[in-house]
């Protein structure tokens, strides 16, 4: 039995390290588009706030060491670009060469994992706007923030997960946070009481947060970056970290005509 797996970070690595426990005689291919594997999501900001101080820290396996040890032939910046159902085969393009081959696979897993979502809104093209998705998004935040700036300003709109540790480690870097959250209180997914202590602790601690408003666009100066607000005011920043969630990877699945869940996701 051959497997192809797409994606290497939590969902592609777990699923290639049970089928290893499963069958020690399967052949498993796990591709992986970036250039890391098996890391740690929920650390990217706390390496970014230098609660995690060293970046290798992140890595949970390295190609080379999770491929050794689960049997697992890891072959990272390589994207399958498409898949064939029926004649059970994946394109996949070496993204250092650029060179494309076809292999061939019995079972397919898909775990390409999901992308920020990024509304059309005027100016969101700017390089001072920032999503937080994987390792290469968090160099670029951790090289943005090292910068000495005279406004030492950040601003975050999202107050998920993601949005709030990612204010709690800026605010810990001696930059003033202010929060933009469209719904009615920080964290939806949490009752009501849950939030308001936790819209108290941010407020105690010096951040600003703003409930109930919207972001219609964004301005980039030579210094800053100006966030209009569906309340008629603007806020200045260094930076934004735009943080208002995901949505499913499932571009290769649809071009696939690959049945996709009644969410939207594979």
């Amino acid at each position: 039995m051959k497997y192809i797996i797409v994606g290497g970070v939590a969902g592609g690595a777990t699923v290639a390290a049970r089928l290893r426990r499963l069958d020690e005689d399967c052949d498993i291919i796990m591709f992986e588009k970036g250039e890391y594997i098996s890391y740690a999501n929920c650390g990217l900001p706390y390496y970014i706030g230098d609660t995690i101080a060293e970046r290798k820290a992140l890595f949970l396996q390295t190609p080379v060491t999770f491929g050794n040890r689960y049997n697992v032939e890891v072959r990272i910046k390589t994207e399958v670009i498409s898949v064939d159902p029926v004649a059970k085969t994946v394109c996949a393009q070496n993204l250092n060469s650029g060179k494309q081959y076809i292999e061939h696979y019995d079972k397919l897993i898909l775990a390409p994992g999901a992308l920020p979502i990024i509304p059309p809104l005027k100016g969101i093209d700017s390089k001072r706007i920032f999503t937080l998705r994987n390792v290469d998004d968090t160099d670029r935040i951790k090289e943005q923030v090292s910068q000495y700036t005279q406004l030492k300003e950040a601003i975050v709109v999202g107050a998920g997960f993601i949005g709030l540790e990612m204010a709690e480690n800026l605010h810990q870097l001696g930059y003033h946070v202010t929060i933009v959250e469209k719904a009615p209180q920080v964290m939806v997914n949490v009752d009501k009481p849950i939030a308001a202590t936790v819209q108290k602790e941010l407020k105690d601690n010096g951040l600003d947060l703003i409930l109930n408003c919207g972001v219609t666009g964004f301005i980039q100066t030579d210094k800053a970056i100006n966030v209009q607000l569906d309340n008629g005011k603007e806020l200045q920043g260094d930076f934004v970290v735009l943080s208002i969630g995901v949505k499913p990877n499932t571009a290769l699945a649809a071009s696939a005509q690959i049945e996709l869940g009644q969410s939207g996701g594979i």
